[in-house]
């Protein structure tokens, strides 16, 4: 594994041409974001990537070296720019890297794909961007299909971190397997201009946000120039048609060897009550779990300001208590 960096940017994200009409599933013009959103996207932040397994995968890092090792995980298809409105209100305690899993935003695709591979790459991102170099154990927190990811880290290298935070990722009971996602992949199409792209942008899975600027935000960064003319998405269209799911996140959860909290948007279809119920009988009522109201599935888009607040708090508690769960 090796690591580059390349220095700190204020990136920004494709804009639409001026020609550009209203984005669809929208339903018209975006309206402006408010001042605490422009003030965080606008934090500079230092690019990576690390090689593993012959792919380079793409890191962001804010904070400074040397700090709290704290590293942000995104779900299905999406990139490390989610967190973009999260990770500077964590940058004066904490060193913080945001991880692009291979496959998706601007990390090499693979031509198979796999659980522990994908862990493996958390744990070089978190290498290469100095998280182990803090004072403490870095701590994981992880957003849907990054969290089972995270699953198999806590599991296979979880001596090696503090604690992970799993976000909205639900670990079924055996009466409500998990279907996961869809495996018929196919090419994904070119749009001729990035209005008509973003038009397409849907959340996976669907739901409403009422959030607009934070959707549209990270809709440009899911885009790229397509080889000829036009626009066309960045994660590989066929990344679930070469996937090896690997071993039973419920029993990975249980033997996880950190700290373990969970949170979830309380409006969640993939996290109602009774797969709640079932993930705290897994860890023996003994971690937090935390519901975020009025959010749904994609928590950091719906409540994000709630979100980082019970973030902090959990964080902050985590700094002076001891685990109730025997590691």
């Amino acid at each position: 594994m090796t690591g580059e960096n390349r220095g700190i940017v204020r990136d920004q994200p494709p804009e639409i041409p001026s020609e550009g009409g209203p984005l669809a599933p929208f339903n018209g013009a975006v309206p402006p974001s408010p001042e605490w959103f422009r003030k965080a996207v606008a934090t500079p932040y230092e690019t990576g990537s690390v090689r593993v397994k012959g792919a380079d995968v793409t890191y962001q890092r804010w904070g400074k070296r040397g700090a709290p090792g704290l590293l942000l995980v995104h779900g299905n298809g999406a990139h490390a720019h989610w967190w973009d409105f999260i990770a500077p209100y964590f940058a004066s305690r904490y060193n913080v890297a945001a991880i692009t899993f291979s496959g998706m935003g601007d990390s090499d695709h693979r031509e198979k794909y796999d659980m522990e591979t994908f862990a493996e790459e958390e744990v070089a991102v978190a290498e290469a961007a100095g998280l182990f170099e803090g004072p403490t154990k870095p701590i994981i927190v992880a957003h849907s299909f990054g969290g089972f990811v995270t699953i198999v880290t806590g599991a296979e290298y979880g001596d090696r971190f503090e604690g992970m935070v799993i976000v909205d990722s639900p670990v079924n009971p055996p009466e409500r397997p998990h279907r996961g996602p869809n495996r018929q992949g196919r090419p994904h199409r070119t749009y001729p201009d990035l209005a008509s792209a973003l038009a397409r942008f849907r959340l996976a899975p669907p739901q409403l946000c009422e959030n607009l600027y934070a959707m549209d935000y990270i809709a440009r960064w899911s885009l790229k120039r397509a080889d000829g003319e036009g626009w066309t998405w960045k994660f590989d269209p066929l990344i679930w048609t070469h996937f090896e799911a690997g071993r039973d996140p419920g029993e990975l959860l249980r033997s996880a060897r950190c700290r373990v909290a969970i949170i979830r948007g309380e409006d969640s279809n993939l996290m109602p009550d009774d797969v709640g119920a079932y993930m705290r009988e897994l860890m023996g009522h003994q971690v937090p779990f935390i519901s975020i109201p009025h959010a749904d599935h994609h928590v950091m888009l719906d409540q994000p300001l709630a979100f980082i607040a019970a973030l902090r708090t959990l964080l902050a508690e985590w700094d002076h208590s001891d685990p109730h769960r025997t590691v």
